[in-house]
């Protein structure tokens, strides 16, 4: 009796606005709840099996049984694994909160790079002036706690960037390993904002007049950043431009209209397709900064998503040309969800295509000169895809 107790009172907490509930590999079992608790006979007597299920599993299983937000989790991905795509997914709410981070450009943390070295340690390289540094970690001290939680073999270096990012304002106590120092090293360290710059800037030596731009990803900050690093290079010189996709597996949407904004005179830069709905066009909002120079892409397959939208619509305006390899092929929207408690559903909601139509999901884009790197490049630390763009802002082809 105290068992359905507790189902009833946790199905009446846990009901959503739609059922999608299934049992699914991984958990070896799945439910999607209702909002509306008027749900009808057939939603009511599935979600009956799901509870006569965890009811054999609460009175028979040997091992411990996990805290019920972690049942609910499990449910909810193996639920929407039901629906075979890779990018209607859930997240934890701390990864979540990390994602928002990333995309925010800005996060609450010490100022250090984190790595994992060959033998498995997990290393700390402090930035300049950041409260790493102030608060005296040095380059290749070894994590060995986050305030009280022990790092392991198994840690990872996510994990560890769980552990010591939290809000502004907080302390954070690491516990270090230092070469030559017998006795472990105690810092405390209060988290600071730490700008996460999603763009980076230089001029090439290898040609005059060319400026070279990496951006990483597609966040808060990469407009700004580009105008900055355009306006930059102008003042070293720069009359042909290398603008560095590759790796770059997307970010926020406003952002990629953005970007592309800055090379375009006008036009469309993507269409949106959503299922029951008129198709929306995007097109550049204004006078770019950089919109008649030479200009070369670089792609790879991890060019996706935003980062395909801009090369898709430099592409088909011949604003631009595609110099690498095949792209991603990741053309479809997701739709943000953030839950209660902190967790959030990824749903496919629409699909991009391309000003000339093309749809990029499950394709890609196709560079309009393919260069490919061999293992012998890689091995000798050479860039072929950067040098043949080099070649071709110098020589016209």
């Amino acid at each position: 009796m105290r068992n359905r107790v507790i189902g009833t009172i946790l199905l009446a907490l846990l009901i959503t606005t739609m059922v999608i509930g299934a049992f699914a590999a991984g958990v070896g079992f799945t439910w999607w709840l209702m909002h509306d608790q008027t749900a009808d006979n057939e939603e009511a007597t599935a979600f009956g099996i799901f509870w006569e299920a965890w009811h054999h599993v609460e009175e028979s299983f040997l091992g411990d049984i996990p805290p019920m937000h972690e049942v609910v989790w499990g449910a909810i991905r193996g639920a929407l694994a039901t629906l075979d795509d890779p990018y209607t997914i859930f997240l934890e709410p701390q990864p979540r909160q990390r994602e928002k981070e990333d995309l925010s450009g800005r996060f609450g943390g010490i100022g250090a790079y984190i790595y994992q070295d060959p033998e498995g340690n997990i290393r700390l390289e402090p930035m300049t002036d950041l409260p790493a540094a102030q608060a005296g970690v040095q380059k290749g001290d070894i994590l060995l706690k986050v305030d009280d939680t022990a790092i392991t073999p198994a840690t990872t270096v996510d994990d560890v960037v769980n552990l010591i990012r939290g809000e502004v304002g907080t302390v954070v106590r690491l516990t270090l390993r230092r070469e030559g120092v017998a006795e472990p090293v105690q810092v405390e360290i209060t988290r600071q904002e730490i700008p996460s710059p999603s763009v980076t800037w230089h001029m090439l030596e290898e040609g005059e007049g060319i400026g070279y731009i990496r951006i990483m990803l597609f966040s808060e900050r990469t407009a700004k950043e580009l105008k900055e690093a355009i306006q930059d290079l102008k003042e070293q010189g720069m009359t042909r431009l290398i603008v560095d996709l590759r790796g770059n597996g997307g970010g926020l949407f406003v952002a990629a209209l953005d970007v592309a904004s800055e090379f375009l005179n006008g036009g469309v830069i993507v269409y949106q397709q959503e299922k029951g709905k008129d198709e929306r066009t995007f097109s550049a909002s204004r006078r770019g900064s950089y919109t008649e120079g030479p200009l070369v892409l670089l792609v790879d397959g991890g060019t996706a998503s935003a980062s395909e939208i801009v090369a898709g619509a430099l592409q088909d305006h011949q604003r631009a040309i595609l110099i690498g390899e095949q792209t991603f092929g990741k053309g479809s929207v997701q739709s943000v969800f953030d839950l209660s408690d902190g967790s959030s559903v990824h749903i496919t909601s629409a699909k991009w295509l391309t000003p000339n139509r093309h749809q990029i999901h499950g394709q890609g884009l196709t560079p309009d000169l393919v260069v490919i790197p061999t293992d012998d490049d890689r091995a000798q630390g050479r860039d072929p895809q950067l040098q043949r763009a080099v070649e071709y802002l110098l020589n016209g082809k």
